[in-house]
């Protein structure tokens, strides 16, 4: 597979990891309570690394009691929710995501938080930093995703405890190349999303996950419509299936 990884950058077999989903989050639980039930299932829970809730945009302005038993099940069937915090790309003031981190331990009780829209440049990098430094701080022992969506620069991973490297179409997906610099890293640290992955690829997705070293993700055979619907917000078609492929693992 020369247009996965090059030689230099593969992991040797024995440092793989079973691959398991990333869920970036689903529409408000009463819009889609299908999803969050189904997330609850012990062979889904099983399976699932985490999974973002965000509420409004982030925690919104009071509690959500909906929310809060949805993530209350979550975390009662053993699958860690993250809150969703949104850098903006580095434009969000530091005062307004402390605030909005503080609201979500306080009112859903979380085990970390996933910063959504998170920079990849260097010079960036400190403010992110600082940022990720007060919230484990905040958060004993949270678990801390960084949202970029691309490869970021290396310094990246030295502040969170995974990175979304990729995020985007199935088409962009199968011809992607991974950084050399993540071969310096296990595949725990990385995930990947991926939307509009027919059935039929399914497999050949996974695989490309595991040739690129990224141990959590997420694929998806719904699509973006004019770049306003969000492909993430609902089940996949092949939820069962996706979740019995990657709980038996996927063999190179």
């Amino acid at each position: 597979m020369p247009h996965l990884i090059s030689p230099a950058t593969s992991r040797p077999a024995e440092s793989e990891s079973a691959v398991g989903l990333g869920i970036p989050g689903y529409a408000h639980p009463l819009v889609a309570p299908a999803e969050w039930a189904t997330a609850t299932a012990t062979s889904a829970a099983s399976a699932t690394h985490w999974i973002v809730l965000d509420v409004a945009g982030g925690p919104g302005v009071r509690p959500d009691p909906h929310c809060l038993v949805a993530a209350g099940r979550l975390r009662n069937a053993g699958v860690r929710v993250l809150g969703r915090l949104d850098l903006a790309y580095g434009a969000r003031p530091f005062g307004d995501l402390v605030r909005d981190a503080h609201r979500f331990l306080d009112w859903y009780r979380l085990d970390g938080f996933y910063l959504d829209r998170c920079p990849t440049e260097r010079t960036a990098l400190a403010e992110v930093s600082r940022i990720t430094a007060t919230l484990r701080a905040l958060c004993d022992n949270g678990h801390l995703v960084l949202g970029h969506g691309a490869h970021p620069h290396p310094g990246y991973a030295e502040t969170a405890d995974q990175l979304v490297t990729f995020s985007g179409a199935w088409s962009d997906y199968r011809w992607s190349q991974v950084a050399e610099w993540t071969a310096d890293h296990p595949p725990e640290r990385f995930c990947h999303f991926v939307y509009g992955v027919p059935r039929g690829h399914l497999e050949e997705a996974l695989r490309i996950a595991r040739w690129q070293g990224a141990a959590t993700v997420y694929f998806t055979d719904r699509t973006a419509w004019g770049g306003e619907a969000d492909p993430f917000a609902g089940l996949p078609g092949y939820w069962d299936e996706i979740v019995s492929r990657i709980g038996r693992g996927v063999s190179e």
